[in-house]
């Protein structure tokens, strides 16, 4: 065994292999057209703050994190349970897992409206179809993936790779023939094109876009565990990091700049954020007479790449969260196996669930306005889940002779923790104002029904992990939680509640914010006094 381990020791992992690993979890191509819808050209001045101030930090704490708890994998949850305890672990790891949830239905989201485009070259089959008929869609491409990852995960886990691989290429090729196009009498859309025209006007609506830019940048924590795989991690892992920082700040600030030549950055397309890479790549296309040709190559690119991320996803986000929380807080319906192993309730929830975030923005006014609070949603919860990152990383400075690494950002504490600190107060703040409707015009009625149900997604998603543990609780003295009959009445009055409530959030009431709130606590009451009887005899 000794030489084994010797002989493994000896393969180590270069900075600029880990730079590019991590560049691939960091940014892509919709990210740049998200964030350029919510600022215009001033989001060039925001990409190189958040390098600095944010990105360059965040992943050389996360360097010393997956440093000190590599013994357990390096993962988000496990360095929490190992600064503060068992039970803050597992709702780390479940508030990280109901992250994913947006994310994957937004990546559903995704595959159809990339069918549709790589189909029939234009958004027609967006604009031929209803809501509900976009969320069953979505609801189909959750099902074929949910009986399709089975059988071909580690397969699509390679294509998924692969695909991102081919996905930032797409996104370079844009750039560098973007700027080239210049050359040859092309000209820039967005005018005046001056220093003024990059400068964000920081108000309210920037703090509450602020979010999106986290969530286009964060991920460095999936990279943590190959830190001990590196032969001098003390001096070549920031060198992957700086060499992250440089590839991000050409693609952000160059690829913005890009846009900014096909697209007026003062009068942009409403639906930007769901078609604006299809319409970047067709707009690249007619600059160079190739007609769709470019839209064509982007459009089954996004497609493949999205179709084994949806799959892979489906997979190890539920298989992450059932065996990274152990037994004492997970009840055993969650937590069990069909003959293949797969965890079939998990599935289950996961399926519930993002049908519940659907069901929740399906009486929105169209597609557009789904698809764009769906991405809004990640830019709320996703931030939220990276403030547990800095709360560790401040939590490791604290007392860090308890917590020895082969690699430490910033040798004096003191002011590692503040560092840790300030991203954590810029993430946490971010996260708050994000919640607050964006696309839409302020405190229309379309306004205060997305921000009901951001509260309603929130309170939802998070506040379901701090119930499994009592859950868990009655299994461990009754021998089974709840009965079928009790089961089957939580869950109606839940799917009741929700519709009644998207309803009422849906209607022009001025009181029906007050309606909401009585019958969720009415609903509340029922399920609490339904949960509080002993689990019924078979």
């Amino acid at each position: 065994m000794d030489n084994l381990s010797g002989a493994s020791s000896k393969h180590y992992i270069s900075w600029p292999v880990l730079a590019l690993m991590c560049f691939v979890t960091v940014i892509g191509f919709d990210d740049l057209i998200y964030n350029f819808k919510n600022q215009g050209m001033g989001v060039i001045t925001s990409w190189i703050l958040m390098l600095f101030l944010y990105v360059i930090p965040y992943s050389l704490m996360v360097g010393q994190l997956g440093s000190i708890f590599n013994h357990e994998g390096g993962g988000l949850s496990s360095w929490i349970r190992g600064t503060n305890g068992e039970f803050l672990g597992y709702f780390t790891a479940w508030t990280y897992w109901a992250a994913s949830i947006p994310y994957v239905v937004d990546t559903a989201n995704s595959i159809v409206v990339g069918i549709g485009w790589a189909l029939t070259g234009n958004s027609k089959f967006q604009d031929s179809i209803s809501n509900s008929e976009f969320a069953l869609w979505t609801l189909l491409t959750f099902a074929v993936f949910i009986l399709v990852q089975s059988r071909f995960k580690r397969s699509l886990e390679l294509l998924s790779t692969i695909g991102g691989i081919a996905m930032f290429g797409m996104t370079v090729l844009f750039v560098i023939m973007s700027l080239s196009s210049l050359a040859i009498g092309g000209h820039i859309a967005t005018q005046p094109m001056n220093l003024g025209a990059i400068v964000p006007k920081f108000d309210l609506k920037y703090l509450t876009t602020v979010g999106l830019l986290i969530y286009a940048v964060n991920g460095c924590e999936l990279i943590a565990p190959f830190v001990t795989k590196m032969k001098k991690p003390q001096t070549d892992f920031p060198k992957s990091m700086i060499t992250l920082a440089a590839m991000t700040a050409f693609l952000t600030i160059f690829g913005s700049f890009s846009l900014g030549i096909f697209f007026d950055a003062h009068h942009l397309p409403n639906d930007l954020k769901m078609n604006g890479s299809y319409y970047a790549f067709q707009a690249l296309g007619q600059q160079y007479h190739v007609g769709n040709l470019f839209m064509y190559l982007f459009a089954w690119t996004e497609v493949f790449y999205l179709v084994a991320l949806l799959a892979v996803l489906l997979d190890a986000m539920t298989r992450m969260l059932i065996s990274d929380t152990g037994e004492r807080y997970m009840p055993r319906f969650l937590r069990k196996t069909n003959a293949d192993g797969l965890p079939v309730n998990g599935y289950l929830l996961t399926c519930f669930l993002s049908g519940f975030i659907l069901l929740l923005g399906i009486f929105l006014p169209d597609m557009n306005d789904i698809f764009n609070w769906l991405l809004n949603l990640n830019g709320i919860i996703s931030p939220g889940v990276t403030c547990w990152i800095f709360y560790a990383f401040m939590r490791v400075r604290r007392n860090s002779a308890k917590y020895p690494s082969s690699y430490v950002f910033i040798k004096n504490d003191k002011l590692a923790w503040f560092v840790g600190f300030w991203a954590l107060a810029v993430t946490a703040i971010a996260t708050i104002f994000g919640v607050a409707p964006q696309d839409v015009k302020e405190f229309s009625s379309v306004w205060w029904y997305e921000l009901i149900i951001n509260i309603v997604a929130i309170t939802i998603l998070i506040g379901l992990g701090a119930i499994l543990p009592s859950i868990t609780r009655r299994e461990d003295q009754y021998g089974q939680a709840f009965s079928k009959l009790q089961w089957l009445v939580m869950f109606s009055v839940v799917i009741v509640a929700i519709v009644l409530g998207v309803f009422l959030g849906g209607t022009s009431l001025s009181y029906r914010g007050w309606l909401i709130a009585i019958e969720a606590l009415i609903a509340l009451m029922i399920i609490w006094l339904i949960s509080r009887w002993h689990p019924l005899k078979r």
